[in-house]
């Protein structure tokens, strides 16, 4: 589970995050907290994954904050959920750390689809070992969009070779099959059928086994 901290001064507002955050699958709310000094101490003791962070704080700037945890070892990502909407404001989120930025209000649909962004992002990175230029593409598309597309919107050639498999499969595949079938490593295939579904082109279709974990399957989505 994601264990993440609201940084909030409205206690209505941290409940109402904290609410839509434990509705999101994967992830915790661990707690709140109402100001900067209050956010560093359950840091701490309650080491979250993730903070969901107001900029107007009572005590301190939301953005000092995000700056002081550069130096902290473990430190949490962050998402800056605020009604500040000026571009420096946003330029120095980004410049902090943030790995994204809500403007308030904002719906539960809009928060669910970045945690689950941030979610896939974190379970990519976590795999350990070292990776291709595609898995750094993957990394980067998967939190600022898709940046492997061309000028005219076609997504990247060995990206669309894989789509293309899958749409000429007649039954759900997998990324083993899909290695083997384009000759790449099956890391390398669901980087790329992972981003793939996070675009909307392939659904993922999980199968329980014997041993309760799921085996990943995608078929196409219909083209319309």
């Amino acid at each position: 589970m994601i264990r993440t901290l609201v940084v909030d001064d409205d206690f209505r507002v941290a409940q109402i995050h904290a609410d839509r955050v434990s509705r999101v699958e994967g992830f915790v709310c661990v707690g709140s907290a109402r100001s900067a000094a209050a956010a560093r101490v359950a840091i701490k003791e309650l080491k979250p994954d993730l903070l969901l962070l107001d900029i107007y704080l009572p005590d301190e700037d939301g953005l000092s904050l995000l700056r002081s945890m550069q130096s902290m070892e473990n430190a949490p990502d962050c998402v800056i959920v605020t009604a500040a909407r000026d571009l420096s404001t946003v330029r120095a989120a980004m410049r902090s750390g943030a790995i994204y930025y809500l403007v308030k209000p904002f719906g539960f649909e809009q928060l669910r689809r970045e945690l689950e962004t941030y979610r896939r992002w974190r379970t990519q990175l976590n795999q350990g070992g070292a990776v291709d230029q595609a898995g750094v593409d993957s990394l980067y598309e998967i939190l600022h969009g898709p940046a492997a597309e061309n000028s005219r919107g076609r997504v990247h050639p060995t990206m669309q070779k894989v789509l293309d498999t899958v749409r000429a499969s007649p039954r759900p595949v997998g990324a083993a099959e899909i290695a083997l079938s384009l000759g790449m490593s099956r890391p390398t295939a669901q980087r790329y059928l992972t981003d793939l579904e996070r675009r909307g082109v392939v659904e993922l279709k999980l199968e329980y086994g014997a041993t309760g974990r799921p085996v990943n399957w995608y078929v196409a989505r219909r083209r319309g």
